[in-house]
């Protein structure tokens, strides 16, 4: 079985999506520590030709605080809260996509629910768009696990935790510092994700942006962005290190 593990994201981005795809059971890791001017509470949108980050406003307590523990914040009475300024941010940046309408509305209605924690409003965004890009990986968060450990010890706990035989690595810090040896001896094969973004239109007119949130694709390419984004998916699933 090929496991994958990452932290929830806000409106994440085509890698993730196709990590997860590719992976049999997919781990949210929600009792890690936040991490500040991550994606964790922030994604990229195109705006007038030009990358924009919308940023889901946070408590700040404390710099150890997880994942699962941090708080949004949501002024009382403030009826023009973070959600619906993200939705109005969206429509503006996106008036000229063909598939806007679609899905604008379920989008606006997860935006205008303002949850007490991020987790909550990552698991939204997260399960509209995998709905929306026909992706049914199982997940779970690793917090309902009770598992201890760091880095390569922990990531090859969850393995083990979840029965799995491959850990299918992301494309970021990961390749730095996970352990082959430890996990060659636990009995656990280590793959790379190969991920390939797909170039497709953008509305706007500007030369192709990537690693946008997924909704990007979706509203410039509807229901055609499942082919999209599963194609390079389907021709390579994964590929073994060398």
């Amino acid at each position: 079985m090929i496991v994958a593990t990452h932290q929830p994201h806000y409106l994440p981005w085509l890698g993730y999506l196709d990590r997860m795809e590719k992976a049999d059971l997919f781990v949210i890791l929600d009792h890690v520590q936040f991490e500040r001017r991550n994606y964790q509470n922030r994604t990229h949108i195109l705006l007038d030709g030009v990358p924009r980050w919308l940023t889901v406003p946070v408590v700040q307590a404390s710099q150890q605080e997880r994942v699962i523990d941090k708080r949004i914040e949501n002024p009382p009475g403030d009826k023009k809260s973070w959600g619906l300024k993200h939705y109005q941010t969206l429509r503006h940046a996106y008036r000229d996509a063909p598939f806007f309408d679609l899905y604008g509305p379920k989008l606006f209605k997860i935006l205008s629910t303002c949850p007490e924690r991020l987790v909550d409003i990552d698991q939204m965004t997260l399960d509209f768009l995998r709905e929306a890009l026909d992706i049914h990986t199982p997940l779970i968060n690793s917090s309902d696990l009770k598992l201890s450990g760091a880095r390569s010890e922990l990531i090859l706990n969850l393995c083990l935790a979840v029965g799995a035989d491959t850990y299918l690595a992301g494309m970021g810090g990961s390749r730095t510092y996970l352990d082959r040896a430890m996990f060659d001896k636990a009995g656990v094969q280590i793959v790379w994700q190969e991920f390939q973004h797909p170039i497709y239109f953008q509305c706007g007119g500007a030369p192709f942006m990537p690693g946008l949130s997924a909704v990007d694709l979706l509203f410039n390419h509807g229901p055609q962005s499942v082919d999209i984004l599963h194609r390079q998916t389907r021709q390579r699933r994964v590929a073994e290190v060398a």
